[in-house]
């Protein structure tokens, strides 16, 4: 089974109208938060309904639990509800940086017992490329009431990381720029350097010059050094970009990978947690 559908494959989705479904638009910009809800109004899928990461997908930023720290369950699932989705609604969500933001509200849906969750390969560009339909018109869903069913395995914290470190059935996956891993340089947090015994992929490694993510068969060589029976724990800056690597895994067989949700900014907001710089 693929998380990832075609441009085409939406747009029979569309025009059949068998399915209850919503397509969800994140388009965000990390250095401007508004652009992405500008982007939406400028123009969007038919039909797609906005969630912005900062208001939506994220709660308030406070000492710890990172840059992005997940959302009240209940709020969010407030906001679902609002937008047309439940547990048997098809969700299919698109942006357009080559899947990050998309995979972040994935992860949130399938954290939230949700099975029914796609991405849009290639995101809205490849919509536009299409020469398929644009709009302005926001759309008005009917309400309904989203009732969560927590994966509570697939989310780690600060403390099951640390009690995990360098247990041998456990792989720590970095998912920033090497750079970053390495300890090099830092232009986001505080402190630069990575977790102790985690290895890097970077998670653009997953796509593709065209936006579009790597095939199965390109995944599964991507990750070909990673076990598959280990307990695989991604995280990233601030649990957001981590997110494409969490589908490239499944995509590629992987069944048993968490997200550690704070991340890098929460991992050093613990001044006694050790960090590593260099090569692993």
């Amino acid at each position: 089974m693929s998380y990832l559908k075609s441009v085409d494959w939406l747009k029979d989705l569309m025009e059949q109208k068998v399915l209850q479904f919503v397509i969800v638009d994140v388009r965000f910009s990390l250095g401007d938060p508004t652009a992405g809800r500008k982007s939406y109004l400028n123009g969007h899928i038919p039909g797609a309904v906005y969630l912005d990461l900062d208001q939506d997908l994220s709660s308030v930023v406070g000492q710890h639990g990172g840059r992005h720290p997940l959302p009240n369950i209940d709020e969010l699932c407030n906001k679902l509800g609002e937008i047309g989705i439940d547990q048997s609604t098809y969700v299919i969500i698109y942006d357009d940086q080559d899947g990050m933001f998309a995979a972040r509200l994935w992860w949130q849906l399938r954290y939230l017992g949700h099975t029914n969750t796609y991405i849009l390969n290639g995101g809205y560009s490849k919509w536009v490329q299409a020469g398929l339909d644009q709009t302005t018109d926001i759309p008005q869903y009917e309400k309904r009431t989203f009732h969560p069913a927590l994966l509570s395995d697939e989310i780690m914290y600060m403390e099951d990381v640390k009690n995990r470190l360098h247990h041998e059935n456990v792989l720590l996956i970095d998912s920033r720029e090497r750079t970053r891993y390495l300890g090099e340089e830092e232009p986001i947090d505080k402190r630069a350097g990575h977790i102790p015994g985690a290895i890097n992929y970077f998670w653009k490694e997953a796509i593709t010059e065209s936006g579009e993510w790597k095939t199965k068969n390109d995944l599964q060589k991507h990750f070909s050094s990673v076990p598959k029976e280990k307990e695989i724990i991604v995280y990233c800056g601030s649990g957001v970009s981590a997110c494409p690597n969490i589908l490239a895994l499944h995509e590629a067989g992987y069944q048993n990978v968490k997200l550690y949700a704070g991340s890098w900014s929460d991992w050093i907001s613990y001044p006694e947690n050790e960090i590593a710089l260099g090569e692993e």
